[in-house]
């Protein structure tokens, strides 16, 4: 077997790196759909990125430039990305997401950037415009975008190669946007040095090779889509795939479909994803000859890992022949260039378990045996990857022992210098003798890392970090719903892998105010954020540090010890008694509540109600109008639910005739 590549004295750049495999004949493939692909080698690629840059350099963009690359295509995001590396532009990957927060976010970045360049479609600028114009004149942006637009439509001929710029390991790559703030996105600046750095430790660790093929459906607005699903696997010249993120969430059995086509080697997911897949295969399953064995590392990562749910994929597809010891979970940051620790590589996944009341920062851990009640399970997640250290440090910033819980401390080549334009981010984030904290909690049992916990109130929904400000932000200026009187924590409760959003009003009277009122913020949030509300909850006040700063963890731990749940059974009654389930239902009106009762399991969907009002999820309302498609093709778009929010409303749209 080949043995991983040595990159960081090898080659002065990314760019070098893909000079050099284009004189090979490995290709990357993208999947559009089961029977719609196309292959692309690393000799194509190359020549595509240089057609590309000569149009960017023809339109005035030069070294040193920001290019915003807001694209859906994955395609045409892989060839821009090169082009701008080869030209010494920086790429600014930022995700199209159908949401207004998402259009903000990507507003907030350019004004952030200055004279940024952006790189897109024509159907989507003219999207972003009508978004604009709706807006208050002093937030409107995109038309001053106009005169530093580069259109992928005006892109015809790729025969001229531009100017190759030369770059070396200090040279910024990219600039990498957090996903979860919007309101403050903060651009994490990476080198060639970091990537490089961090491509080989991740490599060495995994033992990624030549002989390897790849798979992915990760966004590569994401950093383990983009570093560890595409650079990563060209910097080590094997064959890789990637299939559209929607693509997955609305045929998530393709996933496995192509793997096994392809005798993919390596794939990768996080939480949300191996539960949406099951969730679909228990209603439809695979072919029974359908063949894993090929398949050695998933990794899994990017959000908190659920030991159970690993268990329940690992077992579901053992008939299939995926290796037990497939599951590689893995901790990482976008500040890392993408990891921090790995495992060994094939191997079970390793849980420790432990008591749920000793997790404070400074005291030791008590580990619990295999199955105790009450006990939290954590995977670990192995040791530092080649180039990278970690400390577990105390809050003064000083390493304490094993098995003492601390701040996750990093530092090495593949560590970022900072964050763009933001030196109070930088500064905050930055510890004595330059260690990078990532504001995250662990502790290191028997020798590798476990997370136990988030510094701050970050959210993971659907493999994305969501901060709760943003979302408080959102309804701030409804009626009873201003800031102080509004907030958003997570909570994990046992028998529940995915973490729940739970949404705090304070509301001192009746109930029937109150759903009214949290019927409005639910389909705010859904709508603009894109983030289901798991549950509603009326509180007399919410607790706040001594500063005045929200305690939204006193909030969270009491919803997991059942302090609301009396009041959650009164408003689920009124729910109930409010439904207009017993009203006659015609063809359609039926199928479409039979899909909502599929998708949706923890509610009830009647007629009229308002789907962004229940909190529906963007993964939710992709996989409805998903099947909605299969029984009416063409009828709807994903965006058309937003004026169609009710089953009454679908009803009617799928009853006409265009």
């Amino acid at each position: 077997m080949a043995e991983p590549p040595q990159l960081v004295n090898h080659f002065p750049s990314l760019n070098a790196v893909l000079h050099e495999r284009a004189q090979g004949d490995r290709c990357l493939t993208h999947i559009f759909g089961e029977h719609d692909e196309r292959v692309v080698s690393y000799s194509e690629l190359h020549e595509r990125a240089l057609g590309i840059l000569h149009f960017l350099q023809l339109q005035g963009v030069k070294a040193g430039d920001h290019v915003v690359l807001y694209c859906k295509d994955n395609e045409q995001f892989v060839d821009a990305f090169w082009a701008c590396l080869y030209g010494g532009i920086v790429p600014v990957p930022v995700a199209v997401g159908i949401s207004d927060e998402h259009r903000r976010k990507l507003l907030r970045i350019t004004s952030l950037l200055g004279n940024a360049w952006l790189y897109t479609e024509e159907a989507l600028f003219n999207r972003l415009l009508v978004f604009d114009a709706e807006q208050d004149s002093s937030e409107r942006r995109v038309d001053s975008l106009r005169n530093r637009l580069l259109l992928v439509d005006r892109i015809h001929d790729l025969r001229d190669h531009g100017t190759l710029f030369s770059a070396s390991l200090a040279d910024v790559a990219f600039i990498q946007f957090s996903s979860g703030s919007t309101a403050e996105p903060k651009g994490v600046v990476l080198s060639h040095g970091n990537l490089l750095a961090n491509i080989e430790g991740m490599a060495t660790a995994a033992r990624f090779t030549e002989d390897d093929v790849s798979l992915s459906w990760m966004p590569l607005t994401h950093d383990m889509g983009l570093i560890g699903y595409h650079l990563l696997f060209v910097a080590v010249n094997a064959h890789s795939a990637i299939m559209p993120t929607d693509l997955f969430v609305r045929r998530p059995l393709l996933w496995l479909l192509k793997a096994a086509e392809k005798r993919s080697t390596v794939l990768c997911s996080p939480n949300f994803g191996y539960q949406h897949f099951l969730k679909v295969f228990a209603s439809k399953g695979l072919p029974d000859d359908l063949d894993l064995s090929a398949v050695r590392t998933i990794c899994n990562g990017a959000e908190p890992i659920d030991v159970g749910l690993c268990d329940r994929f690992l077992e579901a597809m053992a008939p299939y022949r995926l290796p037990n010891t497939a599951m590689n979970t893995v901790y990482g940051l976008a500040e890392a260039s993408l990891c921090v620790t790995m495992p060994e590589p094939e191997r079970r996944v390793r849980e420790v378990a432990l008591a749920p009341h000793r997790l404070t920062i400074g005291e030791p851990v008590e580990v619990k045996p295999a199955g105790t009640p009450g006990a939290l399970r954590f995977a670990a997640l192995g040791t530092p990857v080649r180039h990278c250290r970690m400390r577990i440090a105390d809050n003064d910033g000083e390493a304490v022992a094993d098995g003492i819980v601390g701040h996750v401390l990093i530092k090495g080549a593949n560590v970022t210098c900072g964050y763009y334009r933001n030196d109070a981010a930088t500064e905050a984030a930055t510890r004595a003798g330059g260690w990078l904290d990532t504001g995250d909690v662990g502790v290191i049992v028997d020798g590798e890392l476990l997370i136990t916990g988030r510094e701050k109130d970050i959210l993971f929904v659907h493999g994305q970090n969501v901060y709760p400000h943003d979302l408080e932000r959102l309804v701030q200026h409804e009626p009873g719903l201003e800031l102080g009187k509004v907030a958003i924590a997570g909570a994990y409760t046992p028998g529940k892998p995915d973490q729940q959003v739970i949404l705090f009003i304070v509301h001192r009277k009746g109930l029937e105010e109150f759903a009214e009122l949290a019927g409005r913020a639910r389909r705010i949030i859904g709508e603009q954020g894109g983030v289901e509300i798991t549950h509603a909850v009326p509180v007399q006040r919410i607790p706040k540090t001594t500063s005045g700063k929200m305690q939204r963890s006193a909030l969270a731990a009491g919803y997991v010890a059942g302090e609301y749940a009396e009041v959650l059974q009164e408003i689920d009654a009124l729910q109930q008694q409010n439904a207009t389930g017993d009203e006659a239902l015609n063809d359609i009106e039926r199928q479409l509540q039979a899909i909502c009762s599929d998708v949706i399991t923890d509610k009830s969907v009647g007629l009229d109600d308002d789907l962004f009002e229940l909190g529906t999820s963007s993964l939710a309302l992709s996989e409805i109008h998903a099947r909605v498609d299969d029984l009416w093709p063409g009828k709807l778009e994903l965006t058309d639910m937003f004026d169609y929010p009710t089953l009454r409303l679908l009803a009617e749209r799928c009853a006409q005739d265009d």
